[in-house]
Formats: structure tokens, sequence, C-alpha cells
């Protein structure tokens, strides 16, 4: 370090690292310019709480101010911002320790001082260490002005620097303890000399530090026209960190308002959880559940709703390492004890107490789910109309949870035949017929496409019920989801029909018996569609229909090779197989059909594919087939 001395004033050398560390922070470290403010009151209520822990054992330190608080104020004409705060300050010697040394706010050291109850009760004390030089990012000079609790008026010190590798310190007099950080603005940055831009910030960042931060209250003046600051002070923030306090303390109305206020939402929220964890990771956690979706719910890479404290100090609102991304409408604060953070604290580092806390949370958020669908439906079908197709996605991507989450899903089913989704596996499970072995459904693009598929027939004519899904998730979901509390769950429309127990045997050598009499024509059908199809085949599932198309067992399905197509991806290029009623008149009449036999055996695999909800590769052909057929079918 290097050193030129003057009777009072000192020149001194930054440390290596804080060269380093200014560049960065004035060039790249900080993606947002307001978090300045964020660090100098996070720091502030740092030497706040450290007078008050220090005070136990030394009232005397307190003097004749008691009253702790951090004061934020701006000069126009001089185009300064000060922080001030009434806190324990820094003397000489630790303002250069300190201040020209890379993480020592002071508050580190003060940690690896104290041991058995006083570290359990100094939990509110920070120890962050790089947060004020954040100050370079909007300023060209920053001045310090301190004095430490318990010394006398003309021992604070000034220490001041351009963030150019050196700065001075020097004694100077200051009436009260504590500290004010001077910002002397960079050009262009006067838009922070503005209350109405301090006070949204400091509300956004701070509004629950649980010292007062006041300003100077302004009120506009009529003869000057703009506004005018008076000598009355205001606190801008809340000063109380709701989600600390016990739950026999708080109303059902406050946790109402904290809600409005983190989610920015004008409507109460549908539920919410609120608990502390001890043991290998200490938290807090606040989730609530939102009564409507927002507009920007299936952005996946949308900001999320949960804000992360530590020890009550602000850190980020969108902590996506702290939820599933399927849990994305929660919204809600997480306060932990301690979180490894990266310097900016803006990004969190992987590590198993991140792990654990998200973990945590999803499992309390997962179970407030379950207490809603288990004692209050009404709200449950609520919250499911708003984020259900959300929820599915877990299926998938939490495999910890899937059978949980499984057990939470809602779909429609042939039970009620109406668009709104209210069964549970374990609803239908409840009902299956006895005998039956399979959860069987149903996927198509529109629920009433699922409801009219010409595979549920057989199921329709036998009371089977079966799952109408209509989401575009629900491919996924089925696609991950084989079984469900030891039943498989089945599609109708793949492989080929096993009711097992439930068949019946005279139908089941009904269907064999005509698989052998059509044989031929099942054959010739085949030719006459070429690359088409996979296969014909006979089918008893069919009642009503004349044909219908199935996937293979392991093929994908009509409907997810659609939902590839039109997410732009590559479907596998698989042919379905055509599945013939052999006691409908239309296949009946094509037993002694020569002349146009090859257009109906068409119209039979196009009529099926507009059943499943495909698309035709020759509309206009298909169009001018029904056409010309009806024309030959009326000259008779």
């Amino acid at each position: 370090m290097s050193e030129s001395a003057t009777a009072n004033r000192e020149t001194l050398g930054f440390q290596a690292e804080v060269k380093q560390l200014l560049q960065l922070m004035i060039h790249s470290l900080y993606s947002n310019k307001e978090i300045f403010l964020r660090e100098l009151v996070s720091n502030a209520s740092d030497a706040c709480d450290k007078l008050r822990f220090e005070a136990l054992n030394n009232s005397a330190l307190y003097g004749d101010d008691s009253e702790l608080r951090i004061r934020v104020s701006f000069d126009k004409a001089a185009r300064t911002i000060t922080v001030s705060d009434n806190g324990i300050g820094l003397s000489r010697d630790e303002a250069v320790a300190h201040l020209g040394t890379i993480a020592k706010s002071g508050t580190k050291e003060f940690f690896t001082a104290l041991t058995g109850d006083q570290a359990k009760d100094a939990h509110l004390i920070g120890q962050f260490g790089v947060g004020f030089y954040s100050s370079f990012i909007i300023a060209d000079r920053v001045t310090v002005v301190s004095r430490r609790a318990g010394l006398e008026s003309n021992q604070a010190v000034c220490w001041e620097s351009g963030g150019e590798g050196e700065y001075t310190v020097e004694m100077v007099e200051k009436a009260s303890r504590g500290t004010d950080v001077i910002l002397h603005l960079r050009e262009g940055e006067d838009e922070f000399l503005s209350a109405w831009k301090l006070k949204s910030i400091i509300r956004k960042y701070s509004d629950h530090i649980t010292l007062p931060i006041v300003m100077q209250k302004e009120e506009w003046n009529q003869e000057k026209g703009e506004q005018v600051v008076t000598d009355e002070d205001e606190t801008v923030n809340q000063a109380n960190a709701l989600w600390v306090r016990g739950k026999s303390e708080i109303t059902d109305d406050q946790y109402k308002e904290f809600y409005k206020h983190v989610a920015h939402d004008f409507e109460d929220p549908l539920a919410w959880t609120h608990a502390r964890v001890e043991g290998k990771q200490e938290y807090t956690q606040l989730l609530y559940i939102p009564a409507r979706a927002p507009f920007d719910l299936w952005d996946r890479n949308a900001r999320h709703g949960i804000k992360l404290y530590v020890r009550r100090v602000f850190i980020m609102d969108d902590a996506e390492q702290l939820m599933p991304l399927y849990l994305r409408f929660v919204r809600g604060v997480v306060d932990s004890a301690d979180l490894p953070l990266n310097v900016s604290r803006e990004i969190l580092q992987q590590s198993k107490d991140i792990d654990g806390i998200r973990s945590g949370c999803t499992r309390k958020v997962l179970g407030m789910l379950e207490d809603l669908a288990e004692n209050d439906k009404e709200k449950y079908s609520q919250f499911w109309a708003a984020f259900g197709a959300v929820l599915k996605e877990g299926v998938g991507e939490d495999h910890a949870n899937k059978e949980k989450i499984a057990g939470l899903i809602r779909f429609a089913s042939t039970h009620n035949d109406t668009p709104e989704q209210t069964v549970s596996l374990a609803d239908y499970i409840g009902r299956m017929k006895e005998g039956q072995e399979k959860i069987y459904f149903v996927t198509a693009d529109t629920f009433n496409a699922a409801k009219n598929s010409p595979h549920l027939e057989i199921f329709r004519k036998k009371g089977i019920e079966v799952l109408l899904l209509s989401d575009r998730v629900d491919e996924w979901v089925v696609g991950h989801l084989t079984e469900f509390d030891g039943k498989q769950l089945q599609s109708v429309a793949k492989g080929g029909l096993d009711l097992g127990k439930l068949e019946d045997e005279e139908e089941k050598k009904e269907a064999e018996k005509a698989a052998d009499e059509y044989k031929d024509l099942l054959e010739k059908v085949k030719a006459a569609l070429g690359e088409k199809v996979k296969d014909v085949r006979v089918t008893y599932r069919l009642t009503d229909s004349p044909s219908c198309l199935v996937s293979d067992e392991h093929d994908p399905s009509g409907n997810l090779a659609r939902l590839l197509k039109a997410a732009g991806q590559a479907a596998p290029n698989v042919k379905p197989i055509l599945e013939i009623n052999p006691n409908h008149v239309v296949v009946q009449r094509l037993k002694y059909e020569e002349v146009r036999f090859d257009d109906w055996a068409a119209l039979l695999f196009e009529q099926a594919t507009l059943a499943e909800g495909g698309q035709l590769d020759d509309p206009a052909g298909f169009v001018k087939r029904i056409n010309d057929l009806m024309m030959a079918i009326s000259a008779k």
C-alpha cells in the first residue's frame, strides 16, 4: 500500500483486488444501476444492527440518540445523493481497513469474534463486503464521513475517492455518530436526483428493512409550479419484515396486503403458507398462490415471483433457483439465514443449500395444494382453471414429486362429458368397473374432438370411463406418467384393443370370425391405400363409425405428431393403422364394389383422419371424391 502523509490528510492506495473490482463495478459487474441504493441502505442497516448488538453490553453507545434510522437525501444543485445512518460508525483505522480492502464491511470479522449464544443473537447482521463499491456505478467521486459510537466529535473520519486507485483519509469534526455516504454523480446520472425515483427504488429493494428509511417530504408549490422540499420527514419504507413475525401475530388482512405488495396484484391471493425451517438450513418462507394467472404465465423465460432475502436484505426478485418452472405462478418471499452469493448479490451459486431450500419450498407448495384439493374443492377448482396446465408440466420435470403431482392433476372425462377438468386419477380408479385393470384415455386437439372420437364407441357402449385429454401439455403428461397407484395408463387410440376381463367372449369370437371373413378385403384396401398406412385390420372398438386410425403400440400418437409439427419440430415419419368396422354398411358395400373401390377405400381413410383431428394431404381431392361418389350413388 502506498502512503504519503500530511499533518492530517493521507493519500493511500487501494488493495490490488479493489482496483480490479472498481473497474468491474463501473463497467460490467452490476446489470442494474439502481442497485447502488440497495447496497448502501443495506450497509446502513448492518451498521445500526451492529450498534444495537454492542449496546446490549454498553448502552452508553446510544448517547442521547437511541432511535435508529436511515436517511436518504439529494441536492440537485450540488448533484449529490447522501445515505446517512446513526449506526455504529467507523473509526479512522476501520475506514482504512474496511473501505480500502475488499470484502471487509466489518461484519465478517464481527461474526468470527462471536461465540455461543452471542452468535445466535446476532442473526440480524449482514455479512457482505463489497456492496459499498457499487456507489461508483453512478458516482465519479464518493465521500464517506463517519464517527464511531463512543468516540469524541473531533475523532470522525472523512474518506474520499474517485475510484481511480487511491483514496484520501483525514480526521474531521462530526456532531453525531454514524456514517454519511455522499455520492457525487457522474454526467448523465441526473435521473437519480429525484425524490420519486429514490423512493421507488427504496420501496422496491428495501421496503422491509426493519429500520425506518426517511426522506424529507415534498409538497407542490403553486407559485413555483414545482415540488418543493419541506422540513417534515416521512418514512418511505414499511420498516417491518412481516415474514419474520410469528403467524399468530399476523392477521389474514395483513397477509393479503403483503401479497398485493410483493406480487403487484390487485386481487387477494387464493392461498398462502408461512413457515420457518430450522436445521441444516435456516430460512423463512412465505409463499402465495395467486387467484388468477399472470399474462406471461406461458413464457417460461419470464421473471419468477419469488423474492429472495438474506437476513432481511433484499437480494433478487426472480430467484428461479428457488422454485421449479412448473410452479412459476407462485409468489412470495424466502428469507435465508445464509446463502452463497456472488459479489454482486445478483446470481446465486449452485450449492446443496440452494437445492435444499428449493426442495423444501416445492414440498410446501405441493402440500398447500393437496390441502386445498382435499378441504376446499371450490378454491382448488379456481386454482386448476388458472394454473392446472402449468402444474401438469411437473409430471415430467420433477421426478421426485411425480406421484404427488399426479395426485393433484385433474382431467375431463366421459363420466361428466363436460370440458371442466374435475376428475382426479384417484376419482377415476374409485369408479373403475370390476375387472378393469387400466386407466383409459384419449388425446385430441380440442375437447369436442376427444369427446366425439370414434375410439370411444366401444367404451361408451360398455360404460367404461375414459379421460378426455385436450390440453397441449397432456401428451407430455402421458408420455411420462405411465401408471398411477399400480394402474397402467392406456391410450384408447394405440395398439390392439385389449379390455382384459371386460371383454365379451361372444364379441371376441365374432371379431375373430370377421377377421377371417374380411381377410381378402383387408388386403385389397391395404393395396389401394399403399404407403398411407402401416396395416389394415378389423376392429370391434367401433360401433357407429366405419373406420378409425390407431397408432402402433410404440409409435407416437397422431396428436403428438401434429403438436411437434406445429412447434416446428420434425415429427417421426410413422404410418397409422386403419381399423374398419365390419358391421358398418359402407364396409359391407366395399365387399361387392368393383368400379370405384379405390375411392371408397380412400374415403374410409380420409374420414378416419378427420375424425381424429388430423389434416388431409389433399383436401380438394377429398371434396371431389365425395361429390363423385354422391353423384354415382344418386345416378343408380
